[in-house]
């Protein structure tokens, strides 16, 4: 009678706590910074592979068998778009994917850039004019991200809707904290010191949100060390537009830096984060430790 009791009661415990919790919903991300994002609004009801890990560039990735098996285990697929990922839908289809496509950036106002002359990893067309796909350097875009992230979901696991709603409604108020720090720190900087060189024209969405003339300069890319010509350009660019930093994430050679600064007196700052998140236990390990990092180093380059 007493193990009919306890059996009982076990059974009026595990009803009230609900019903037993499925397998986690497999989510497939395009790279580290939507890998994030699909985690914080997915919770523990999701399981996320990310394929282009941190420091990872999206852009050049080339993708393996073991990444062909990912996509097609598969239930959600959430890319950029924006011409970001073109190797995603040929991946997808040789892996004979069922799962529904999520584009992250759709709804978001684009803006265009023009591509490397230089060739390397931004190079798609030799200077044409395309769509800039780098919209999650704005916050305001990353809450259309979330909101496109979070219809995904619900799409797929209908039953998990409340917990996809309420935890994107938390991370949106986290974006909008965020955004008001980044607003109230570039208001403390004097309007013509907020200039700065990056290697590669990946701000363009920061610069306009934030009131900050992001330059990058033709010909550098991120595949390549810096040679000397694309050095002496920059200097020449430096001196000529009186840029008072710069952040050129290519070049590892100290000496280069050295030099830069010696021949312009720009500030070299530190290192900022564009198209991937760094490792667990770096500076930039989620989104929004990411967009706080890039505004340390950049600030702080620009104030002193």
């Amino acid at each position: 009678m007493r193990a009919g009791v306890f059996v009982a009661a076990l059974f009026a415990a595990a009803l009230a706590a609900g019903p037993a919790v499925a397998e986690p919903l497999k989510v497939v991300a395009s790279f580290s910074i939507l890998g994030d994002l699909v985690a914080r609004i997915g919770g523990d009801r999701v399981a996320v592979t990310t394929l282009v890990g941190p420091d990872g560039d999206a852009h050049v990735f080339s993708p393996s068998p073991a990444d062909a098996k990912k996509v097609a285990d598969a239930r959600v697929i959430v890319e950029n778009g924006l011409g970001l990922e073109g190797w995603m839908s040929r991946l997808a289809e040789s892996a004979g994917s069922k799962a529904a496509v999520v584009i992250a950036a759709r709804g978001v106002e684009t803006r265009k850039m023009e591509d490397d002359e230089g060739g390397g990893a931004h190079d798609h067309g030799h200077g044409q004019e395309i769509t800039d796909p780098h919209a999650w350097q704005a916050v305001p875009n990353v809450k259309i991200y979330v909101g496109n992230i979070r219809d995904g979901l619900v799409a797929a696991d209908p039953e998990g809707k409340a917990a996809y709603d309420a935890n994107a409604a938390r991370y949106a108020q986290d974006l909008d904290a965020l955004d008001g720090e980044i607003r109230a720190a570039w208001a403390k900087v004097p309007p013509d010191r907020r200039r700065v060189i990056t290697s590669h024209d990946a701000f363009g969405y920061y610069a306009a949100a934030y009131g900050v003339e992001m330059i990058a300069p033709q010909g550098v890319s991120t595949e390549t060390e810096a040679s000397a010509k694309d050095v002496a350009r920059i200097i020449r660019q430096i001196k000529a537009e009186k840029i008072p930093a710069v952040f050129v994430e290519n070049i590892s050679d100290k000496r280069l830096v050295q030099r830069i600064a010696k021949e312009t007196g720009a500030k070299i700052g530190g290192a900022l984060y564009s198209d991937a998140l760094s490792p667990q236990g770096g500076p930039a390990a989620t989104y929004l430790d990411m967009m706080r990092s890039n505004l340390r180093e950049l600030t702080a380059a620009l104030s002193s």
